[in-house]
């Protein structure tokens, strides 16, 4: 396909998407190639088998949660821009943002990775990552390779070292905690060049 002019003026709010998300335009017409070749059917717009096709997301255990993130409360189709907005989430950390004094946290800050990551464990929504939630994000991910007395204690270890406020689940709060020392900017980047 390539990207020319044409394609990035078929792009609605080209100007809003690259402020909004970070993107240069050749990566949003890259984004715009990727998101037509998912949309085999010319629909305009991504449902979660069009997703299923991705071969990394179907060998990844948590494939599924990842797909269910681009589709927040309960939609059942993304148009483009939503993709890229989502898409931006995973866009390494700038490393000298010029960031406006009420400006809003960039869409691929280290808070808002670590909200995306959250929402893989907290699968009822509750604010929350519960034990059996843990457990089960442990047992997708670990599979056969421990026994289930091992991910019982693994799990409970984890929600006991994470837990401040004892009450046997882990808040968001807790979680970004958890996560100080971990280099979230890196794990939850994509190089999209």
């Amino acid at each position: 396909m390539g990207c020319n002019g044409s394609t990035l003026a078929k792009i609605h709010n080209l100007d809003e998407l690259i402020l909004e998300t970070g993107f240069s335009s050749s990566h949003i017409c890259r984004l715009y190639d990727r998101f037509h070749a998912l949309d085999k059917d010319d629909k305009g717009s991504l449902n979660r088998s069009d997703f299923q096709n991705i071969s990394e997301l179907a060998v990844n255990p948590l494939g599924d949660r990842i797909i269910n993130a681009f589709f927040p409360d309960g939609m059942d189709l993304i148009d483009f821009n939503s993709f890229v907005r989502i898409l931006a989430r995973f866009r390494p950390v700038d490393q000298n943002p010029k960031k406006e004094p009420n400006a809003p946290e960039p869409i691929n800050s280290r808070v808002n990775k670590l909200k995306f990551a959250f929402q893989l464990y907290d699968q009822d929504k509750d604010g929350k990552i519960s034990n059996n939630e843990l457990l089960q994000v442990l047992r997708l991910m670990l599979g056969v390779q421990v026994t289930e007395e091992q991910l019982d204690n693994i799990t409970d270890r984890t929600i006991q070292e994470a837990d401040l406020d004892g009450d046997n689940a882990i808040s968001f709060e807790e979680f970004k905690k958890s996560l100080e020392k971990v280099d979230v900017e890196t794990v939850l980047s994509i190089r999209f060049l």
